[in-house]
């Protein structure tokens, strides 16, 4: 089932293009990673996929909610509220599951959101998956290490059981066992029906993806290359 499709998608300024002619089209349990050289507008793209930047050429339709994860600058940690403040912070904005909806929340969203009076980090962890979380409740935003705050986005991204879930530059600050960890959660996420768009520098090596490699908009040549990982 396509989740979000975008054909020939763009986004030019006065300054130029930002990127330009994405085709890209993610399907439910589909995992898909943005790469691309700094200044090619992954950040942006990205964004635009979930419905939080704009576009000014092509098409782009999305079937469902979408959530981001960790987007630096944008979508962050708050420096003052530990792991377990920001778990109990997002439930308790996001209220009890409505009845006329109940059955297009996934299951381990609404047992996250019903356990929030109990134990709210816990049930969260488990529902996304991450019962092995490098998480510790008690750590403060400010605190985290750059794959910890990955972590704590795609957690809290999960708690509202969109179709799409999207994170930025995902292996930023991450060494290498990081880096297979974060994949390997973001794959598990994906296994779980949702629909998943990552940007990073590279694909790590035996990760199954989509991969979308977008080329410097100001240059001639190819805007966007894919090809499957494995």
């Amino acid at each position: 089932m396509k989740i979000v499709e975008a054909s020939g998608l763009g986004l030019r300024t006065r300054r130029g293009w930002v990127y330009r002619e994405v085709d890209l089209t993610a399907e439910a349990g589909e995992l898909h990673a943005v790469t691309g050289p700094p200044g090619s507008g992954r950040t942006s793209l990205l964004l635009a996929l979930a419905g939080r930047f704009p576009h000014t050429h092509g098409e782009l339709r999305r079937w469902g909610p979408a959530a981001l994860g960790q987007v630096a600058g944008v979508h962050e940690p708050d420096p003052t509220l530990t792991v377990a403040e920001h778990i109990q912070e997002r439930l308790l904005l996001l209220g009890p599951v409505p009845r006329r909806r109940r059955q297009l929340v996934p299951v381990a969203a609404v047992r996250a959101r019903r356990a929030y009076r109990r134990d709210a980090l816990a049930a969260a962890l488990a529902g996304a998956g991450f019962t092995d979380a490098p998480l510790d409740p008690d750590r403060y935003g400010r605190d985290l290490t750059p794959v910890e705050r990955q972590v704590l986005g795609l957690v809290l991204a999960s708690l509202s059981g969109p179709s799409l879930i999207v994170a930025d530059d995902v292996d930023a600050g991450a060494d290498a066992p990081e880096r297979a960890w974060i994949w390997d959660a973001l794959a598990r996420l994906a296994d779980q029906g949702y629909a998943v768009v990552a940007s990073a520098r590279a694909v790590e090596p035996g990760v199954t993806a989509v991969a979308h490699r977008i080329g410097d908009p100001t240059l001639p040549g190819p805007a966007l290359t894919s090809e499957v990982t494995a």
